[in-house]
């Protein structure tokens, strides 16, 4: 954690920042201020909601760091970007950005808050590298909420694909590369993020639906018309890369988009072998390359949904219990900093001599048999007599804590 000690001026905040990461990264069923505020020790949860509501840090700069840290070490030069969002469901209409609103979480229109999501992925392992709260416009339009939430003066209503394309852009800005953006539906379909990401040179193959209309040299189809026209021949069988049950096969065949503008385009498709079921890609490229990476890129787009399946179960990301968006990004923030922990040392497991017939350590075993063993020591230095310790109230206490 001392790659972003230095954010935090004052000592205070930054032991506070390490037991909350330490925190993130217990075996706790449950995660909140109170919780690991009783698991580190502490007597209230007042330390824990000050460093996410009050505290002097900035939570972008310690994405920053974040980001740098993921690059350094999982670093790769055919390296993707995956963008996506994922909502939890809350209660009340205080939260943050929450709405009435579709959320895959859940798989139906929920109560919840929605976030998009940057991860950087490559052949050694993914992690986050940034995040956006999607703002819907009931709450841009109303300026006494987003005040009362702790969002800036100047947040304006902003679709997905402009929060991913802001994320690409800071990725880039950084000094960092990518091999390619991949994304679904939401971010293939918006013309403007493909143009960002065409004049700045970055590739991409972002999904569409069958009903997306594009343009040929015989005019204009849609996608699963243009499916139908596709010569047997034309298909190849490739891997999307490996999954739990080994390598995704998939037929592939590629169209070619006339453009008069610098760089490749084509609409590649994708043919399940079992079932048929289609699906269709936008894609760019600044340069000719072979139809594998165009499939290798698309591939790459299930590391986002392992992201969040590992992010909320082993570091808590979906488990803030706040209000203001500045303990929001906070709490998200630090919970990918404990999750880039995670898959940095998933990443070096292949590199230290294993046991016979044993494959290399997952996530949650790194974080039961490695981290868990830190903090526990960490837990023994710091906790007070056991009369001391916190008791999570099962009711309203009597006195409620502040608001973060």
């Amino acid at each position: 954690m001392g790659r972003v000690a230095g954010r935090f001026a004052r000592v205070e905040p930054r032991r506070r920042m390490r037991k909350l990461v330490l925190g993130l990264l217990s075996d706790l069923p449950s995660k909140n201020c109170w919780t690991i505020a009783e698991w580190a020790g502490d007597t209230t949860p007042d330390g824990m909601q000050h460093l996410l509501g009050r505290a002097k840090w900035d939570a972008d700069q310690v994405r920053d760091d974040i980001r740098a840290y993921v690059v350094e070490h999982l670093h790769d030069h055919q390296a993707v970007l995956v963008v996506d969002e994922t909502g939890d469901v809350k209660k009340g209409v205080e939260t943050v950005g929450v709405q009435r609103q579709y959320t895959g979480t859940a798989g139906r229109i929920e109560n919840s808050q929605v976030a998009v999501y940057l991860v950087y992925a490559g052949r050694h392992g993914h992690a986050a590298v940034d995040r956006e709260l999607y703002v819907p416009h009931s709450w841009t339009s109303d300026p006494d909420r987003c005040r009362a939430a702790g969002l800036a003066e100047e947040t304006t209503f902003a679709i997905k694909p402009e929060l991913a394309a802001r994320m690409v852009a800071r990725f880039l800005d950084s000094g960092h590369q990518a091999a390619g953006v991949a994304g679904d539906e939401v971010y293939g379909a918006n013309p403007k993020l493909r143009t960002a990401l065409e004049e700045r040179g970055t590739g991409y193959v972002l999904a569409v639906a069958c009903s997306h209309e594009v343009t040929t040299g015989a005019g204009k189809f849609r996608a699963d018309i243009l499916a139908k026209k596709v010569p047997k021949r034309a298909w190849q069988k490739l891997s999307a890369g490996a999954g739990a049950k080994g390598h995704r096969f998939y037929d592939w065949a590629f169209i070619g988009l006339p453009d008069p503008r610098p760089g490749r385009r084509q609409l590649l498709i994708r043919r399940n072998r079992s079932t048929g079921e289609l699906a269709y890609y936008r894609c760019y490229s600044p340069a000719p390359v072979p139809l594998s990476v165009l499939v290798r890129v698309a591939g790459s787009r299930w590391r986002v949904e392992e992201f969040f399946q590992s992010g909320k179960g082993l570091a808590a990301l979906d488990e803030h219990q706040v209000h203001r968006y500045t303990s929001w990004s906070r709490w998200v923030t630090l919970a990918m900093l404990a999750h880039a922990f995670l898959a940095v040392i998933r990443a070096d497991e292949p590199t230290r001599p294993a046991p016979d017939a044993l494959i290399p350590l997952t996530c949650k075993e790194i974080q039961l048999h490695q981290v868990c063993r830190f903090t526990s020591w960490s837990r023994w230095v710091t906790s007070p007599a056991p009369s001391s310790r916190l008791s999570v109230p099962t009711s309203t206490p009597a006195v409620p804590p502040r608001s973060c």
